[in-house]
């Protein structure tokens, strides 16, 4: 390859990767937390509110039905689970319940820890209804640089894919981290932008098609491939709804296996009345989630969507989805998933760190402002986030009972914006070692919350069998110690590292002491 095209391929890597990098930390790092999202939540709910019992769905339907009449167009029935053993039903973002007595009540969630985790995924903090877009651009972004970056080591990707060179040269030993994590999860990073892209902007990418080649008939056509069924029409004829009882019954025979989890129904009280059922169905397959469709009235079967019957264009997009959300392969997938995700964070922070390296005056006492500023975002963003998803989860447990989510929220954007500040505010050695430290306190801090919320210590729910306060508690000591290690690497740094990187805590007039008496 041409020097100069050569060139152009690193400018373009590079720049993109910048670009991309600060919304993809956040969005991989949030996203390696919501892989366990039924453990969390779990984990987020008290266990007075997991020991509530269990009725039949159809009293729970008749119920909000008779109180609220506007329920009938639309609402959701979530079934209880094991990880979320209460039954809950919910239409227009309002839910319902029955307390200890059997009287129906609308409750507010007492936390959304896990469901904001979620959105930061997706819109790496920014408002919802256009944040998922912007993902959406970053991905492909982030695909471009995935290209540009394989074309650029290819030549030396057998030589140096297992290289690890840790000695006085800080670029080097980060490059070849930064290379050796980027091979090596290659095909994780293309799925991910891939499915990303899809899945944000699919509407959008289906635009063109739908107005310019198809003559607005492109949704009809793909329709079924996307939904298990159109939203019915009223027909204007009442009827009542068969007993939920039955209606599961029939799932059961449409679909064998499949375990019930939501039930969607729609136009309820009408002889048009829809029931859609999603689940697993526990096949060894990379899309295993089945969907039925019935009428709601007669509980005649029009429609199920099992993974053996799935069109091409279904296949698709459920192996797509659960590709991206790993929703196969049980705890080893997730696992898995897990790590690469960590390191997928990792890469897009030691991208920016060897950009502020590549750009550094080796012999100069004075470095380029922009090494220090990108040095100085860097550490807001990147630590921010990994502080603020902690802070999230003190806020769980130490927040007042009834105001949880306005906590969790609030609780993240005072802590990442506050990060932000700080970095901008201090000379880039002394911010890096300061947020380090507070993200191993506060990531340390959230098993010892619980502990003092509960009582419940580690070790104990570990003899009682509850794995997941355990396995909360290790991932937090864990990272915790991660943390606390890269802070004292950052101070150690400063103090006896280059003297001529933004990363040096000695001031210039020391620096120009110690190179005239060197001399």
């Amino acid at each position: 390859m041409k020097a100069a095209t050569l060139r152009t391929y690193i400018s373009v890597h590079t720049w993109v990767g910048i670009v991309a990098g600060f919304f993809l930390f956040i969005a991989f790092y949030a996203g390696s937390v919501t892989l366990f999202h039924e453990e969390l939540h779990a984990w987020e709910t008290p266990l007075a509110q997991a020991a509530a019992p269990q009725r039949d769905p159809q009293a729970l339907i008749d119920a909000v039905l008779q109180a609220h009449p506007k329920a009938k167009d639309m609402f959701f029935l979530r079934l209880p689970s094991k990880t979320a053993p209460e039954m809950v039903l919910e239409f227009d973002q309002r839910h319902f319940r029955f307390d200890a007595s059997g009287k129906l009540e609308e409750f507010h969630e007492r936390s959304q820890l896990v469901d904001f985790i979620y959105r930061l995924h997706y819109t790496a903090g920014l408002p919802n209804s256009w944040g998922i877009y912007v993902l959406g651009v970053v991905c492909i972004l982030y695909g471009l640089a995935l290209a540009s970056g394989v074309i650029i080591y290819a030549p030396s990707f057998v030589k140096d894919l297992f290289a690890l060179r840790i000695g006085k040269n800080i670029k080097r030993m980060w490059q070849d981290a930064h290379n050796a994590i980027g091979i090596l999860s290659l095909p994780f990073h293309l799925m991910y932008a891939w499915s990303s892209a899809v899945l944000a902007l699919g509407i959008i990418l289906l635009a063109p098609f739908q107005y310019m080649v198809f003559d607005g008939k492109l949704l009809q056509l793909v329709g079924q491939d996307i939904n298990a069924a159109a939203p019915p029409k009223a027909s204007g004829t009442a009827a009542p709804l068969m007993p939920a009882a039955q209606l599961l019954a029939e799932v059961q025979r449409a679909a064998p296996g499949i375990e019930i989890e939501t039930m969607v129904y729609r136009q309820a009280g009408d002889a048009n009345a829809q029931l859609q059922a999603y689940g697993p169905m526990h096949q060894k397959t990379v899309a295993s989630i089945g969907a039925v469709v019935l009428n709601a009235s007669s509980g005649k079967v029009q429609r199920a969507m099992m993974p053996e019957n799935f069109s091409p264009g279904t296949r698709f997009l459920r192996s797509l989805q659960s590709l991206h959300f790993a929703s196969f392969g049980d705890m080893a997938v997730r696992w898995m998933y897990f790590i690469l995700g960590l390191a997928g964070a990792f890469l897009f922070y030691s991208g920016n760190l060897l950009w502020i390296e590549a750009r550094r005056k080796r012999q100069k006492l004075v470095q380029p402002r922009s090494g220090k500023l990108m040095a100085q975002a860097t550490l807001g963003v990147c630590l921010g986030c990994v502080a603020g998803v902690s802070a999230v989860f003190l806020a769980n447990k130490l927040g007042p009972a009834g105001q949880l989510p306005l906590w969790e929220t609030r609780s993240y954007y005072a802590v990442f914006f506050g990060c932000v500040l700080w970095a901008f505010a201090r000379p880039p050695a002394r911010a890096a070692h300061e947020l380090l430290m507070l993200c191993a306190a506060l990531t340390l801090a959230v098993p010892l919350a619980h502990w003092w919320n509960t009582g419940l210590n580690p070790l104990l729910a570990l003899s009682q069998g509850d794995g997941i306060v355990t396995g909360v508690a290790v991932i937090a000591l864990l990272l915790a110690t991660l943390y606390w290690k890269m802070a004292r690497a950052a101070l150690q740094r400063g103090h006896h590292g280059d003297p001529h990187s933004v990363w040096s805590l000695r001031r210039p007039t020391q620096q120009a002491a110690e190179v005239q008496q060197a001399a």
